[in-house]
């Protein structure tokens, strides 16, 4: 019998769950992803949890994460969570890797998806092909960040954020508490202009321009304790 060249033994396709809370993004992903060699999609999920529950059922390679998940888990707890839990139950090993695909770019969003230990952090309106090539990346171990994030990052490493005075973190534990403006004067007998101005220099150094966001950040980077 001849012997021909050997064939390429056939490549098995990237196992991958997508979370979005928008039904209409998730069916688009899934029609784009279809349309390229090596990644199969085998499950979705509109939540952290219910991502949670279907990766230990599906047990993918790569969870194709989004940040916002409406009013429940939050995609950052949700990668947490998948990546530090047993996450497929039973005591199986080998979590899946995290991708983070979102609209959102903020010096607080890059960071808190990073530290709960995502692989990458691209962005939607990444062209399909850095999309695929991120996520065989992904699949890989190997890190991927959408360029403008990758700035962002290397700016924070060149200059790193300047330390909240004492009086800022103060306000930033009446923030944690739920307190308004008026309430955070009243307990720390300032004025609310006064609060005002320590709010916009915490939002500055902490990168992000909500209260939440410097909450969230806040509890991250234990300022709070």
């Amino acid at each position: 019998m001849s012997m021909g060249a050997e064939l390429p033994e056939p490549t098995t396709p990237v196992r991958l769950l997508l979370c979005d809370d928008h039904a209409v993004v998730r069916a688009g992903l899934r029609a784009l992803l279809s349309s390229t060699d090596g990644i199969e999609v085998v499950g979705e999920a509109g939540s952290g949890e219910e991502a949670l529950a279907v990766a230990a059922r599906v047990r993918p390679d790569v969870v194709l994460m989004d940040l916002q998940l409406g009013d429940g888990m939050d995609g950052v707890t949700a990668t947490r969570h998948l990546l530090t839990d047993d996450a497929y139950g039973s005591g199986a090993t080998g979590a899946p890797r995290v991708l983070v695909l979102t609209m959102f770019d903020t010096d607080a969003d890059i960071t808190r998806a990073i530290e709960a230990g995502a692989t990458g952090y691209l962005l939607k309106a990444e062209q399909p092909e850095e999309l695929f090539a991120a996520i065989r990346d992904a699949a890989s171990g190997r890190a991927t960040l959408s360029a403008p994030v990758a700035d962002r990052v290397l700016a924070q490493l060149r200059s790193p954020r300047p330390a909240l005075s004492e009086r800022e973190l103060e306000i930033l534990r009446q923030l944690a508490r739920g307190l308004g403006n008026r309430d955070i004067a009243r307990a720390l007998f300032i004025s609310e202009a006064t609060v005002k101005t320590h709010l916009g220099r915490i939002y500055g150094k902490l990168g992000v321009d909500t209260r939440s966001g410097a909450v969230a950040l806040a509890k991250e980077q234990r300022l709070l304790s």
